[in-house]
């Protein structure tokens, strides 16, 4: 088997070595991107929920241009809602600000109970540009 191509953003890699998992993985022409969550620069969660959803994007948008993708790449999104009728409308609003111009991708939105300590969080997949 072939050794995983990681990806990192800059300056976060800590945060991925202290819980043992990759930001991303880049297999052919695809970039699976792990759970991104919207995280102070000391790791704790940002407590009003927009700037958390915001903060999630950002992050996303890190190790997707560290990978040479942007968010135009991204053909598979799955978030994750501790309350998503509560949440919905703060999350729509940043989500519609950052995903473009349809076509969209594909999208799975999922209720679930527990996030560490998080509200939101969300995971893509990406077809990597021709250059890279």
């Amino acid at each position: 088997m072939a050794k995983r191509d990681a990806i990192f953003p800059a300056g976060r890699q800590a945060l991925y070595e202290i819980n043992s998992y990759s930001a991303a993985i880049r297999s052919g022409d695809l970039l699976f991107v792990s759970g991104q969550v919207g995280s102070r620069d000391d790791g704790s969660p940002e407590p009003v929920f927009e700037k958390q959803v915001q903060l999630a994007f950002d992050n996303l948008s890190a190790v997707l241009k560290s990978a040479g993708c942007t968010f135009d790449d991204v053909v598979d999104v799955t978030t994750f809602h501790t309350n998503p009728a509560a949440q919905w409308e703060a999350f729509n609003a940043v989500r519609m600000k950052e995903i473009g111009e349809p076509p969209y991708p594909n999208w799975t939105a999922v209720g679930v109970n527990w996030l560490a300590g998080f509200d939101f969080e969300i995971k893509v997949i990406a077809r990597l540009p021709q250059s890279t």
